[in-house]
């Protein structure tokens, strides 16, 4: 079954934050619930975001009881604004709100007209990110050579994913092809999605995984343990890759110890005309720093940063894997001159 899916008037997700205790599935009919999702985090990832917000229009159209276009597009457009509340660094998040879009306000015909258009433009957008994914595996497993330990941070896989993953499809890409691969997982403070979810995922498919704490990157390193590093992304920019918190300690470890260090991400998340400084990073609750599950671990009043997401200049990526191949710096400052134009 994949992460998400369009069941005839239900948006049908798996709920990450009972993850690995329990497995439990949303069932959402209405914008409102999948925003909620997202911004909870029970839906998570970037590219799975994108997915579950072209969803969540859907919904808005296959509920809607507007007589007229000017109607319908009123409802969409005020399902859309809540849905860009939810999350302000995850570019798939806004490309798939303004891919739905620019469809639907370009198109002719009656509201049931406009209605199914949503629903399969949805559908759409959900099937492509699983073709884009396989591409991603196929593409980045050339990278891996049989025996080696790829270090990953946070959960870029089929759970971020409508199915297969960005930086864990090429792990299963390879593993596929008969390589004898490891992996090493962060815990990924302070939501955990290392240790709840990549592990989870790769235990389930036998994979050999090893958990680490995050300030245990540079000794795994410093100890030869790491042959390759695997991260995926929420948006890539001219001059960076946005990705977990976290995320930009590991870029320098590795450029330090000369471990090739690679982003797997799709063309959706990509968004070549801006600059790191451009960007709105995401500020989330206290609580999640001074807590682990319900168990408060610090004092009371203590002032907290949690930044969501860091930032990690473009000279220390030595490759970004997308759908349609491998980009070497050069390559990508290609593609950044034509701003995306693919």
């Amino acid at each position: 079954m994949r992460t998400i899916e369009w069941k005839d008037g239900i948006v049908v997700s798996i709920d990450q934050s009972a993850l690995p205790e329990k497995e439990i599935w949303l069932e959402m009919k209405s914008c409102a619930e999948v925003a909620a999702a997202i911004r909870d985090m029970k839906i998570r990832g970037a590219p799975l975001i994108g997915v579950a917000a072209a969803y969540a229009l859907a919904l808005t159209a296959h509920y809607s009881e507007a007589k007229t276009k000017e109607a319908f597009l009123e409802e969409i457009e005020r399902s859309a604004d809540m849905l860009r509340k939810t999350r302000p660094t995850a570019v798939n998040l806004f490309w798939a709100i303004e891919r739905i879009l620019n469809k639907v306000k370009g198109a002719a015909g009656d509201v049931e007209a406009l209605r199914k258009l949503v629903i399969d433009e949805a559908q759409r957008i959900a099937d492509e990110d699983a073709e884009v994914n396989r591409k991603i595996g196929e593409y980045g497993s050339k990278l891996i050579e049989d025996g080696d330990t790829v270090l990953t941070h946070c959960n870029a896989g089929r759970l971020a994913t409508v199915e297969y993953g960005t930086a864990l499809a090429i792990v299963r890409a390879a593993r596929e092809e008969g390589k004898r691969i490891k992996v090493i997982a962060t815990e990924t403070r302070p939501k955990l999605q290392g240790s709840r979810l990549t592990v989870y995922e790769l235990m389930r498919d036998g994979i050999p995984v090893t958990l680490i704490t995050d300030n245990m990157v540079g000794y795994v390193m410093f100890k030869g343990m790491v042959d390759k590093v695997i991260v995926g992304a929420d948006r890539v920019v001219r001059d960076a890759v946005i990705n977990k918190i976290g995320t930009y300690t590991i870029a320098v470890l590795a450029h330090e110890h000369s471990i090739p260090f690679y982003v797997a991400a799709p063309l959706s998340t990509f968004d070549l005309k801006a600059f790191a400084r451009d960007v709105v990073i995401e500020e989330r609750s206290p609580e999640e720093v001074t807590c682990i599950g319900a168990v408060r671990i610090a004092p009371p009043n203590v002032n907290v940063l949690n930044p969501a997401f860091d930032i990690t200049p473009i000279k220390y990526v030595d490759a970004i894997i997308c759908e349609i191949g491998v980009l070497d710096k050069r390559q990508f400052e290609k593609l950044c001159e034509c701003k995306g134009d693919v």
